[in-house]
């Protein structure tokens, strides 16, 4: 369920809540090769089903950048902050790939408020995104296929 926050100061007091989980999505290999051709990064690992057949994973696995790309899928599913009146992307902090995702795996997404500060005139939250990979049990893997720090500031109205 999303985290509905009313205005950015909001964040202020929320620090150290835990948000989600999202709903599972299924990473087709039609993403992974339409992700391939815009960006160009045709990897065999990534495009060639039969090669990768015999490949260290036994078949192909999503581009980490895809699965990081999917936080943008995952984070209005995870917090709505309402009341500004622009907000931008500041960029991520300590994005690590812990476990590749095999083409055709379920994946979603937790999160925690780790930091919200004034700055500038506006308000620096910090949320870490937890990416999961659906394990056989339908329960999360051990290991999440990744974790970043998205940084985000919201200028109020």
């Amino acid at each position: 369920m999303t985290r509905i926050v009313d205005k950015p100061a909001d964040l202020l007091t929320l620090v150290g809540t835990r948000l989600g989980p999202t709903d599972w999505i299924r990473v087709d290999q039609d993403r992974v090769d339409g992700f391939a051709n815009v960006t160009g990064d045709h990897q065999w690992i990534h495009v060639d089903v039969e090669r990768a057949t015999d490949g260290p994973f036994g078949g192909t696995i999503v581009h980490g950048y895809l699965t990081m790309s999917l936080i943008n899928l995952f984070l209005p599913q995870l917090i709505e902050v309402r009341g500004f009146a622009h907000a931008v992307n500041v960029g991520l902090d300590k994005l690590r790939f812990l476990a590749p995702v095999r083409t055709g795996s379920r994946i979603r997404a937790t999160s925690e408020i780790v930091s919200a500060e004034e700055v500038r005139g506006g308000i620096q939250s910090v949320v870490r995104v937890t990416i999961e990979i659906e394990g056989e049990d339908g329960q999360p893997a051990d290991k999440p296929a990744l974790v970043a720090d998205t940084i985000s500031r919201y200028f109020p109205e």
